[in-house]
């Protein structure tokens, strides 16, 4: 009885506090155009407490009863601060205006002032379109890939190449992620180019380390990024002309400040261009790329929001009735957002993605065929934001996902081809996941964020397995039976893991912390490749009954220290990666169309650790930063290299980065990048034998070599044209020059024999670019 009676008073009390407070809730945007304003901060002056706005504009604060000033602010816009008389919980969404200081002096950053000392995570970091628009670009060609690459901690793949090595992790390692559906290949134009159009995108987030719990599924890094929602005000467009390509950019109000819309499409025409101007070359010769994004947000209350979305983007390269190649992804994602109440917030996802090319040549002659190959994806994503109170953010959900691979297939036209019809085996796959985590401030000094993801994936049919002799040391020679599997059927074991998720912060001073981190990221989807970096012919694999999933432990810690008013950010962070499960290649491994390529691959251990040093500068005329990075990657695999460690291919020892803008006045911007970086590692031949008059050669140890340092330097300059004050239809100029002067950095190095003397080896650098290459692009905007 004394039981009940203490537990109606602590129900009767809890009652009584939660009918003392009052909760406030809202969306934040963007005043000119309707766009939610992600990070935006909504502060009480009294208490000294706030909160920031989600992924959506949404945000929401229980404080008690009583009378308040509320201060609403977010970089680069006015400040508003609104007096409120807090005796019930209450809906306060505010739009902000542009600073009109933004006219006088430049800033770059997308989010509070002091968010890097500030918020709990580490290894993040968020870009503003408006500082990738106005760096150096190859072909007038604005390329979010690249900027990424510029980035502590965040190497390219080479000249050529959107691939990301990310604190040593591979190309397939980062969740690319546009609007919630993954990206497989970002690249166009074998990668000198990736597919995001920056005209149409309006968030970027880069995680490295202390990884939240709602992301996984691949082992180094999530890029997050957001397209724009469409201009709920009034109609406009952007639009830009350059050497390669042209872009343009449509959105505005179906129903004003209810229903938007967004269209945005991006083509080359180097091959429109040369058939114009009466090249030969390319009369009967097809080389281009296009985009094509678009968005809809339908507010149909305070409670609920409708977002639609897509993207499509292909590459197309034909010479004739030579050969072709196309590869391209689309994207589409439906969301509804709920609120229930005012603290608790929904968004449930439906997701579809594929990517899938094609290779071949045409026509009825014996060497037609073509190649083709795909991974396509349908995921169902539910995620939920309980506001508990000011210290307590808590964030759960789950996801399903289906995965279907088809790693490879080839069709001839006719019967007098060379080549014979032939599918290597379908996989399939169900993954899915659920994750709980909490933002917790245990005091004004010290906050805390720790979650917890349950992943759980299974191979099923439609597919095939095959049995080996010996099943520890497989061999494509001693395959004893291959079972058929029927659509459904489960094949092996379920791989279930738990990736706990932790960080934490210390606030040293007002302008001051020190972070910690822990994440484990489990990976099941791989790339299979034997190139430094992914290109469009590569195949996924999903984790099977002899591919291991990875698995990535990660622990971090850094320094982080603002001067000058915040203008001047500093910080220092060193981790260690231990990682299970890495695959390499056996020598002369045959990954093209081979139906028991899990002969082929080799399971091992690696690691990489390293420091990442950043110092920027964020308002001011002169704005940038200094990106530096020490790091070392090594791999330990049971039949590479004797079984002693060796350096990864994605290991870079130093990398080095140098981004600066310059606002001469209001109508000059210039911009300078310089990169440098340690080699790639490769392996150089130290003998060579000949044999029936071709040379064989004998290699070192594998990635004991390195290629030639990489460094260039790009700059740029921006001319706005005096009217844009005093008119809607806004122009300007921008000139670029790519690799000034003219370096030929090493793509690879090959031995080969000598074309005077046979019995020589000279060796031969690949070099993609190797002269300053111009560009001119004339945007407007209305």
């Amino acid at each position: 009885m004394m039981k009940f009676k203490l537990l109606l008073i602590f129900l009767l009390y809890a009652s009584m506090v939660a009918a003392q407070n009052v909760t406030l809730s809202g969306h934040l945007k963007d005043a000119s155009n309707g766009e939610a304003l992600i990070g935006a901060t909504l502060y009480v002056e009294e208490l000294k407490q706030g909160t920031a706005t989600n992924a959506y504009g949404f945000y929401s604060l229980t404080i008690p009863e009583g009378n308040y000033t509320l201060q609403i602010s977010f970089i680069g816009y006015e400040t508003v601060k609104q007096k409120i008389n807090a005796t019930t919980s209450q809906t306060i969404s505010v739009a902000l205006n542009e600073s009109s200081e933004q006219l006088q002096e430049v800033i770059v950053k997308a989010e509070a002032a002091n968010a890097n000392v500030e918020r709990v995570e580490m290894g993040i970091a968020t870009l503003p379109i408006k500082t990738i628009q106005k760096l150096p670009a190859f072909m007038g060609e604005v390329d979010i890939i690249k900027t990424i690459q510029l980035l502590p901690g965040i190497q390219s793949g080479g000249e050529a190449s959107s691939g990301l090595y990310v604190r040593g992790g591979g190309p397939d390692e980062n969740l690319m992620l546009l609007d919630e559906a993954p990206v497989y290949n970002a690249s166009h134009l074998m990668g000198f180019f990736s597919v995001f159009n920056s005209n149409a995108i309006k968030d970027i987030q880069v995680y490295k380390s202390g990884i939240p719990a709602q992301y996984g599924g691949k082992g180094s890094s999530v890029i997050d990024i957001r397209q724009k929602d469409g201009n709920s005000q009034r109609f406009g467009f952007d639009a830009g002309i350059g050497n390669l390509s042209s872009r343009l950019t449509v959105e505005g109000p179906i129903i004003k400040d209810k229903w938007s819309f967004i269209v945005a499409g991006r083509r080359t025409y180097y091959d429109i261009l040369g058939k114009a101007a009466g090249l030969e070359e390319l009369e009967d010769n097809r080389l281009y790329f296009y985009d094509l994004n678009g968005k809809s947000n339908l507010i149909i209350n305070d409670k609920n929001r409708i977002y639609l979305s897509g993207y499509m983007g292909d590459d197309m390269f034909e010479l004739g009735e030579s050969m072709y190649m196309r590869w391209g992804n689309s994207t589409a994602t439906a969301r509804w957002n709920h609120i229930f109440g005012d603290k608790l917030f929904m968004n449930l996802s439906a997701i579809y993605s594929n990517y899938d090319y094609n290779l071949g040549i045409p026509g009825e002659n014996a060497d037609n065929f073509d190649w083709s190959s795909r991974i396509r994806d349908y995921n169902g994503k539910l995620d939920f934001t309980f506001f508990l109170n000011p210290r307590n953010t808590i964030k759960f959900g789950g996801n399903l996902i289906h995965h279907h691979f088809r790693p490879g297939k080839i069709e001839t036209n006719g019967d007098n081809s060379m080549f014979s019809d032939l599918e290597i085996a379908w996989y399939n796959a169900m993954e899915s996941a659920f994750y709980v985590s909490n933002e917790q401030t245990i005091s004004d000094r010290f906050s805390i964020q720790y979650g917890l993801r349950l992943s759980h994936f299974q191979q099923v049919g439609k597919g095939e397995l095959n049995i080996y002799e010996n099943p520890d040391q497989l061999d494509k020679n001693e395959i004893i039976e291959t079972i058929i599997y029927e659509k459904g059927d489960k094949i092996g074991d379920a791989v279930i893991h738990l990736e706990p998720r932790l960080s934490m912060k210390y606030t040293l001073g007002s302008s001051s912390s020190v972070k910690a981190s822990y994440n484990r990221m489990v990976q099941n989807l791989h790339l299979i490749t034997n190139t430094q970096s992914p290109t469009p012919l590569d195949v996924w694999l999903p984790t099977s009954t002899y591919i291991k999933p990875l698995i990535v432990d990660q622990v971090s810690m850094g320094y982080f220290r603002n001067f000058s008013n915040n203008m001047w950010e500093t910080s220092v962070e060193v981790y260690y990666k231990n990682m299970q499960n890495v695959l390499d290649y056996r020598e002369g491994a045959e990954l093209f169309l081979n139906n028991a390529i899990e002969t082929e691959l080799l399971h091992g251990s690696g690691e990489s650790k390293g420091l990442e040093m950043l110092l920027k500068k964020s308002k001011g005329k002169l704005t940038g930063w200094i990106a530096y990075t020490l790091a070392k990657t090594t791999r330990e695999i049971d039949g590479i290299n004797d079984g002693n460690p060796y350096p990864s291919s994605y290991d870079r020892t130093h990398d080095f980065a140098l981004v600066s803008t310059y606002q001469l006045n209001k109508q000059w911007n210039f911009a300078a990048n310089f990169v440098y970086a340690t080699g790639n590692p490769t392996s150089y031949p130290v003998a060579k034998y000949t044999m029936q008059g071709n040379q064989i050669y004998e290699y070192s140890a594998r990635n004991s070599n390195r290629i030639p340092e990489y460094h260039r330097l790009d700059i740029s300059a921006t001319f706005d044209f005096r009217k844009n004050a005093k008119r809607r239809l806004k122009q300007s100029l921008n000139f670029s020059l790519y690799n000034v002067y003219g370096r030929r950095n090493a793509y690879s190095i090959t031995p080969q024999a000598s074309e005077t003397n046979k019995n020589q080896t000279e060796f031969v650098q690949l070099s993609i670019i190797g002269a300053p290459i111009p560009s001119v692009t004339y945007n407007l905007k209305f």
